[in-house]
């Protein structure tokens, strides 16, 4: 008979853990605890019950309970359902060695899978909490129903990025006023998504942040100001209980797996926008919530002097290549897709995870390079912010091992410029055909670009046609904040006006703009309310407000109906025309025996495109894709035309012949009034003249040629 030497806490039996996994699990009788800390000399389990103001136990885990640098430590006959846990962490407080070790203050677990304290958003936290952000347990066991990721081909994709509360907040959206600005709210409007066209969104932050750690108010209304977008993050293995209908209950974890599930019934992937760059902790100024009273100095970047290397902008920099994070980063990651079952990652201000400990950009960064090779990843999509605070622009040279896709900021530039008949033609034909002048030579793929003229930070696409300049004035900050270089263009006045001639030109560049953007080789991506034309006053830089700026509104489905469907036809038709979407870069040659190359390229004159960057040059551009040289595995396509105009006046264009038996059909004419703009997919009338086609002023014609 084996005698265990057992410890007592009250009427708790404490027993030696398991030190892996780390964070807190429920077992038979018990709970299990388990945190690493390189450098504390002691560890204290603390424990509450649910929102009780102080502990009830504070247990000193013994030493015989560690194991390397993890204490371990399981407490049995504990109700896990009943309680919230923390830890103080005894060691050196030495700035100069990196260590801020403070016993007086109550960590959260960086492993804790429910966090409380935020519970209901904007509701104002607890005064003077000795622990005001703290870990709950909870029990997997969802019922997922043979759900699995759905793995849709890349080049297939159309991204959808959304801000979760942002999206059904508003009065307008329709759901039920419960579920305004939670997962429950978005599920509900799932056929909207549906009808739309997108098969995969892409979350904004949702791990768990305080959406009230933003000091400033309003200056024009002296109303509070937030962390609205959530890129601060506390726990990141949480999902944002101010999220869920159920967050006060604890039902977040719940709430959102039925959300994803829902989703992918529907064929609609889940990216999420994670932020492993910096932490909610900030400078050496910011509050101690858990890393930096864990291990200071294993966590985050320091200088020599003990101060917080900031290449984030936001205070202070995760060590993300060391051992310890790097394997942090991997199990995070690792346990969102087996218990999330979500489809991909979007990695913000992603060039730092490639940097070392001292900052420097690594040839062949560790992190990077387990994400990409990691077998439970191996079918996730993974997207960089291909650029940092610090100075690092990496996009088209980012560290990718053959999986890592790009938000191409040089595709965004380039196309807002040549909106503004600004660009070098031979850069925005580079951009059509997937940057490959970016990604081919690098030997990657297509879908290495992520597409986009928009996305959350910057102008909504309604606002890149209305303003020349950022009007961030009710940010608190001075209008300093936010970007200067947009490349936008007010089309004649700042802002609204009730000019028919601007409106109409307005409306006509956001056609210009998403049909571009729908026929690019790469992976598109639209902004949330661009496809109705939402408004953020000029606002490039609207992280801190929780309000109707940036709210969708969903009247805006009726004001902006013609330019709903507009969006609506182009997805419609890149869905239907595999030409668009190639797996491969185009060859620019006749590889399939059929007369025409996969691209070729036109001017007014067919066959001879006008490549001058003169400043007299005519800003006309046209390509013509050969639907025999569509993606491999598909069905061989139609022949596709598009023909771009930036200039300010009108011109001809002459159209290349087709094989024998097939016509030129119009699809898209962004010159012309609604509904004679666009066609539903299928349905295009032939063109009455086959040889030429006028293009209007700063406009874009979409021909199909057909049998």
């Amino acid at each position: 008979m084996k005698v265990h030497h057992t410890y007592t806490y009250g009427n708790f039996v404490l027993l030696r853990g398991q030190p892996f996994p780390f964070g807190a699990r429920p077992i038979m009788g018990g709970v299990n605890f388990s945190i690493y800390s390189s450098y504390a000399t002691a560890i204290t389990l603390v424990l509450f019950k649910k929102e009780a103001p102080e502990p009830f136990a504070e247990i000193l885990i013994p030493r015989e309970f560690r194991l390397g640098n993890v204490a371990c430590i399981t407490v049995m006959g504990l109700d896990y359902e009943d309680i919230e846990y923390g830890y103080r962490v005894d060691g050196p407080y030495d700035l100069k060695a990196g260590h801020r070790f403070d016993r007086s203050k109550i960590l959260l677990d960086p492993y804790a899978r429910s966090i409380s304290g935020r519970d209901v958003w904007g509701d104002t936290a607890r005064v003077d909490d000795v622990y005001p952000y703290r870990a709950r347990i909870v029990e997997d066991d969802f019922d997922w129903e043979g759900d699995r990721p759905l793995e849709i081909p890349e080049e297939d994709l159309i991204i959808y990025e959304m801000h979760v509360r942002g999206f059904t907040c508003h009065p307008s959206s329709g759901v039920e006023s419960a579920h305004r600005g939670t997962f429950a709210g978005l599920q509900e409007k799932i056929p909207y998504l549906k009808s739309l066209g997108v098969n995969c969104v892409e979350l904004m932050p949702i791990f768990e942040f305080d959406e009230l750690d933003n000091p400033r108010h309003n200056p024009l209304t002296g109303g509070r100001l937030f962390n609205y977008w959530g890129y601060s993050t506390i726990g990141f293995y949480a999902p944002k209980a101010g999220y869920a209908t159920s967050g006060k209950l604890g039902g977040q974890s719940e709430e959102l797996k039925a959300l994803i599930k829902e989703l992918h019934q529907n064929g609609i992937e889940v990216i999420l926008d994670v932020v492993f760059n910096h932490t909610a902790e900030g400078n050496e100024n910011g509050p101690t919530i858990s890393f930096r009273g864990l291990d200071n100095k294993t966590y985050y970047m320091l200088t020599p002097e003990g101060f917080y290397y900031n290449f984030s902008g936001c205070g202070n920099t995760l060590n993300c290549n060391h051992p310890v994070v790097r394997n942090f980063v991997l199990e995070c990651l690792r346990y969102w897709v087996s218990e999330y079952h979500v489809d991909g990652f979007r990695f913000d201000l992603a060039s730092i995870l490639g940097r070392d400990p001292q900052g420097i950009p690594l040839q062949n960064p560790p992190l990077l390079e387990n994400l990409a090779f990691d077998p439970i990843l191996a079918k996730c999509k993974l997207i960089a912010e291909a650029w940092d605070a610090g100075g690092l622009y990496q996009v088209g040279s980012f560290p990718d091992y053959d999986r890592w896709g790009e938000w191409n900021g040089k595709y965004r530039d380039a196309i807002r410029r040549f909106l503004r008949a600004r660009e070098s033609l031979k850069e925005v034909a580079l951009c059509l055909q997937g940057s490959p002048d970016l990604y081919e030579m690098a030997g990657r793929r297509v879908s290495s670009s992520i597409n986009f003229v928009t996305a959350h930070d910057g102008f909504t696409l309604a606002d890149l046609v209305s303003y020349n300049n950022k009007h961030n004035e009710a940010n608190g900050e001075d209008n300093r904040d936010g970007a200067n270089d947009n490349e936008s263009w007010n089309c004649g006045v700042e802002g609204p006006t009730t000019d028919p001639e601007i409106n109409a030109l307005r409306q006509r560049q956001m056609r210009n703009a998403i049909a571009i953007l729908m026929v690019s080789q790469g992976i598109p991506m639209i902004l949330m309310g661009d496809e109705v034309g939402h408004t953020q006053q000029g606002n490039n830089n609207a992280y801190c407000h929780d309000s109707e700026l940036t709210w969708l509104d969903w009247n805006l489905l009726k004001t902006n109906v013609a330019f709903f469907r507009f969006v609506k036809n182009c997805i419609a038709f890149r869905h239907v025309h595999p030409v668009v979407r190639n797996r491969v870069f185009f060859r620019n040659k006749d590889y399939m025996g059929s007369g025409y190359p996969d691209i070729s390229w036109h001017g007014m004159k067919a066959w001879k495109p006008d490549w001058s960057d003169d400043d007299d040059e005519t800003h006309t551009l046209a390509f013509l894709l050969c639907g025999k040289h569509a993606k491999e595995g598909t069905v061989r396509d139609d022949y596709v035309y598009v023909a771009m105009n930036m200039h300010w006046e009108a011109h001809g264009f002459e159209l290349p012949k087709l094989p024998p038996g097939m016509k030129w059909h119009i699809f898209a004419n962004t010159t012309m009034p609604a509904p004679e703009d666009i066609c539903e997919v299928g349905a295009e009338p032939e063109l009455p003249e086959q040889s030429w086609i006028m293009v209007g002023e700063r406009s874009v014609v979409i021909l199909v040629g057909k049998g």
